[in-house]
């Protein structure tokens, strides 16, 4: 006999509205491998010169500055499919595969730069639609199922990624890229059906009326909140040991001997499925555990799989050993990832869902760039125990900062004065 709370629990899994949650996620995911590993894998195979690669990289700044055009999706309603969220979603969704099916048109040694345009496109158009989706996730779901859609996103997220970079890969050995990236605008068409027929969710707020209320209140509303501040800096701390550590785990690897091709074959392998494991773990955790036990819980597990690389210098290039770690690290990081990202959704105010969630995210992406920017440094001067041991610990800030916003015995209602309070 199936109790209650299992039937709740699995009325909550099986829902249709986590099934959205999981292919809008898929249809986020795709497009970023789109214009890095696969645009750069076309390029090298066409003899580019590698500084031209390196600098195609740049096309990726809408992802970490879209919060500079998101009050626009705020204020404005496109006339179709009955909402803010879905008219924008379908609007990004059908540019962003024109805009793919342009990128695979262009011919990287002749025309460089307009391989460069259609690859800005690509990313300018996938992060609206990141935008949107997140916005549209955070209005639909309540704060306890936060956590388990934005799993079901993750996942996506991820499953997106490797059928674009390792899917894509694979097809470029049998056809031309052009081709491979009209099958990758394709692939988009069941995230285009799903925003046509997924219901459009109420905010419950009316929709800023004007400049000012699109573009300088959520600034307003964010950091009138007691500890705002404080959460910005949570932010930036939470994961920046594993970003650190994570900058360097190849290197590392090799150091000890391990080859190529057992690197490969763990680290995409068991490591993809350990991520897509401790990212639908850590949903179904939050809905027992809540958002604020599970920034904890998986912070703590976080910095001891960054210690757990230390190990290896102990074992050597043992593969069960590198398995082990591999799997640890990968599993504790999707879990800190999803209760991550469903405490972000769950401290934006309704009414600026899109513009205050596209800051906080912006804000994710910056210490992954900066602070990993002096880990190859850091390992010449002090050795790989050393750095793997400074990643742990450096871990121990981000995770004090929950005392003051997110304490381990705090009621809802508590919580929601202390943060949310406008």
């Amino acid at each position: 006999m199936i109790s209650e709370s299992k039937k709740v629990l699995l009325k909550a899994i099986f829902s249709p509205r986590m099934f959205v949650a999981l292919i809008m996620g898929f249809a986020c995911g795709l497009p970023l491998a789109l214009t890095t590993s696969l645009l750069q894998a076309w390029m090298k195979n066409k003899g580019v010169d590698l500084g031209v690669i390196g600098l195609m990289s740049l096309v990726g700044l809408p992802y970490t500055l879209k919060f500079l055009w998101a009050p626009l999706f705020d204020r404005f309603t496109l006339p179709f499919l009955g909402g803010r969220r879905k008219g924008w979603i379908l609007a990004a969704q059908i540019i962003l595969v024109i805009s793919i099916i342009g990128l695979g048109s262009t011919d990287p040694v002749q025309n460089p730069w307009m391989v460069a345009f259609a690859a800005f496109l690509v990313t300018f158009f996938s992060a609206s639609q990141d935008i949107n989706v997140d916005a549209y996730r955070r209005e639909d779901f309540l704060d306890e199922q936060l956590g388990l859609a934005s799993s079901l996103y993750i996942f996506g997220y991820r499953v997106g990624m490797l059928l674009a970079a390792g899917g894509g890969l694979i097809m470029a050995a049998y056809m031309p890229f052009s081709k491979v990236y009209l099958v990758m605008a394709l692939c988009l068409l069941p995230g285009i059906l799903t925003t046509v027929l997924a219901h459009e969710p109420s905010s419950g707020t009316v929709p800023p009326g004007n400049f000012k209320e699109a573009v300088i209140d959520p600034f307003i509303d964010y950091f009138s909140k007691n500890s705002a501040i404080w959460i910005l800096v949570f932010i930036l701390l939470y994961k920046i040991g594993d970003n650190m550590a994570g900058a360097m785990t190849i290197p590392f690897y090799l150091e000890l001997g391990f080859t190529n091709k057992e690197i490969g074959a763990v680290v995409k392998i068991f490591g993809f499925w350990a991520t897509i494991s401790g990212t639908l773990l850590g949903g179904l955790l939050m809905l027992r555990l809540g958002i604020n036990k599970s920034l904890w819980i998986f912070g703590v597990l976080q910095a001891l799989s960054t210690a757990c690389f230390a190990l290896l210098i102990k074992t050597g290039p043992d593969i069960s050993a590198l398995t082990a770690v591999i799997s640890f690290e990968n599993l504790t990081g999707g879990m800190g990832t999803a209760a991550f990202v469903a405490f972000m959704a769950s401290i934006t105010n309704r009414k600026f869902t899109v513009t205050q969630y596209a800051l906080l995210s912006s804000l994710m992406g910056i210490p992954r760039v900066f602070a990993s920017a002096p880990t190859g440094y850091m390992v010449k001067g002090m050795g790989w125990s050393w750095f793997f041991i400074i990643c742990t610990l450096i871990a121990i800030p981000g995770m004090l900062l929950l005392l003051k916003f997110a304490p381990w015995n705090a009621k809802k209602e508590k919580y929601a004065e202390s943060v949310v309070m406008m």
